[in-house]
């Protein structure tokens, strides 16, 4: 018996040493599958993508013809079936093609809200095209009343206004570049409120904006989420319209944010977490504000000094 104490040790030895070999065989195999999974994970990104090659479908009615602008009336189809409108105005003076701006208005209003047309009265006079679009069901393309809320009641319906918009705006690009009278090579985007939250996205994922303004907006919506704020299902529902997943993707572009320091509809430390968020080059402007007393004198030239030096 105590010959055979020291083989049987070895063989114990032998079993041990082949077990752990094995295990730790396993281990190695499911990290590299977790890590494997988690490189495949799709990007949020992704899901802005589209066939560019859709028919447009677009009309474009002319409204004004003076010697300070031309105005039409247009129309275009987007992804998802979907009818767009908006107002595409070019300058009285100057030469075509014109560099063009994109502007977009908040919640609850339409692209001829005062604002709105007081924007693209400065951006004429400063030489640029502009592009007024209706976010989804907004203005002449209001279909449902339901409450615009992310955290209860149409929650899903609401997400979906906020993606439709950035395909409907992708598809703008498309048909900016139809058009001979526009420049395709410089096209910047002015977004504000709700236009300057689905504008992050919009920019991020698409590379044909040369320069965005970004106004009244901010990132991280999770927090307004309260205890649930950090919760899987929240982060899940949030990750395809949440400003912060892509803010960084817009560098190396210029990026200029426009916000009030006592912002009552858009916290400011939400502002200030998706500048953070953002790559160089980038810019941030405060005004000793409220959301609706934004000093629009001051924003739009503002916007215009940022695409001047850079568009």
């Amino acid at each position: 018996m105590a010959e055979n104490i020291p083989k049987a040790h070895e063989c114990l030895l032998s079993i041990m040493m082949n077990f752990f070999k094995k295990l730790a065989s396993f281990t190695t195999l499911f990290i590299m599958l977790i890590s494997c999974g988690s490189e495949k994970k799709l990007p949020v990104a992704k899901y802005y993508e589209y066939d560019r090659e859709l028919p447009l479908l677009d009309s474009v009615r002319l409204v004004t013809d003076s010697t300070d602008y031309r105005l039409f009336y247009l129309t275009y189809r987007s992804v998802h079936d979907k009818k767009v409108t908006g107002l595409l105005t070019l300058p009285g003076n100057g030469k075509a093609p014109f560099p063009t701006v994109i502007l977009m208005h908040g919640l609850g209003d339409r692209k001829t809200v005062d604002y709105i047309e007081v924007g693209n009265k400065y951006l004429l006079e400063a030489g640029y095209a502009v592009l007024r679009l209706d976010i989804s069901n907004h203005g002449d393309r209001l279909k449902y009343d339901y409450d615009f809320d992310l955290t209860d009641g149409y929650r899903y319906w609401t997400r979906d206004i906020i993606t439709q918009t950035v395909f409907d705006l992708r598809r703008a690009v498309d048909f900016i570049y139809t058009r001979e009278e526009l420049d395709h090579e410089r096209i910047g985007y002015y977004g504000i409120s709700l236009g300057g939250i689905i504008g992050t996205i919009f920019c991020s994922v698409e590379e044909r904006i040369e320069v965005p303004v970004i106004v009244l907006a901010g990132g991280n919506l999770n927090l307004m989420f309260g205890k649930d704020a950090l919760s899987g299902n929240t982060k899940d529902y949030l990750s395809i319209i949440d400003p912060v997943n892509y803010v960084a993707k817009i560098a190396p572009r210029p990026l200029l944010m426009i916000n009030a320091e006592n912002d009552d509809v858009v916290p400011p430390i939400t502002s200030k977490l998706l500048f953070k968020k953002a790559h160089k080059p980038k810019e941030i402007i405060w005004y000793p504000s409220k959301h609706h007393d934004l000093p629009i004198d001051k924003v739009y030239p503002d916007g215009i000094h940022w695409f001047n030096a850079h568009l």
